[in-house]
């Protein structure tokens, strides 16, 4: 019973974690996987603006080179700033009490957080930050209300605004509730540039929670082919074996 009961609960994750967003419209982001140039963009991307918080230390330098087409010279040169060997983990020298001490609480390793997240609400998360002087960064999070991280993008997006809508609820009473996020001030790149920025960045994300991914689609498509020539053979033998018999 605990076996079905485990079951039933993996089936059900992905629901959960959609509902998640908390009825929030999640855009698509349509990342695509085999798109390398994107990965190496969405690497840069990931070690400029998120490591400097954010570990991935279940990921190897050298792996993701391999895996993105990308030299051990240019890791070294692009992508890593501290003296790591290229066989090292993407670590970082934060330690959880540091981070719990200047944040709240300890910024997560992000290795596998498109696979407990979901693309589509990474994608929608980066791009919803907003001014709000309550907070202590300074911003908020149209997907995330009251998170505890300064928006690191904001000097490629710009800066946000919360646009509110006046609802009147049942008993007749005024509320003012978050219907989007617009632009204040722009920053350096433009919304069509940035919006590619982060769908990099998430398609970064999406291949370091599964790197195998590709192979393991390739590898099952030749499987499942493999199958249907010996069904074909094995029918054939089957037919001939018989023959006889009738």
């Amino acid at each position: 019973m605990k076996k079905y009961l485990l079951s039933a609960l993996l089936l059900v994750a992905p629901a959960l974690v959609a509902a998640s967003g908390g009825g929030v419209h999640l855009d698509k982001a349509n990342i695509d996987p085999t798109n390398k140039e994107s990965l190496q963009r969405g690497a840069r991307t990931f070690v400029n603006y998120c490591m400097g918080c954010h570990s991935a230390k279940y990921q190897r330098y050298n792996r993701l080179g391999r895996d993105l087409g990308i030299s051990d010279d240019d890791i070294i040169q692009n992508l890593m700033f501290t003296g790591e060997k290229t066989g090292d983990l993407m670590d970082i020298a934060m330690t959880k009490e540091m981070g719990k001490k200047w944040f709240g609480a300890a910024p997560p390793d992000l290795t596998l957080v498109a696979r407990v997240r979901g693309n589509d609400w990474l994608y929608t998360y980066l791009r919803t930050f907003y001014q709000d002087d309550s907070r202590p960064f300074g911003v908020n999070n149209q997907v995330f209300s009251n998170v505890g991280m300064p928006n690191v993008l904001w000097e490629l997006q710009g800066t946000q605004k919360a646009v509110y809508e006046t609802v009147i609820d049942d008993e007749g009473h005024e509320h003012q509730v978050l219907e989007g996020v617009e632009i204040e001030e722009a920053g350096s790149q433009t919304p069509a540039e940035f919006d590619r920025t982060v769908r990099d960045l998430v398609n970064f994300l999406a291949y370091m929670g599964e790197p195998i991914k590709l192979e393991r689609q390739s590898l099952g498509i030749k499987v499942m082919l493999f199958l249907f020539v010996f069904f074909i053979v094995a029918y054939l033998l089957k037919k001939e074996y018989w023959k006889d018999i009738h």
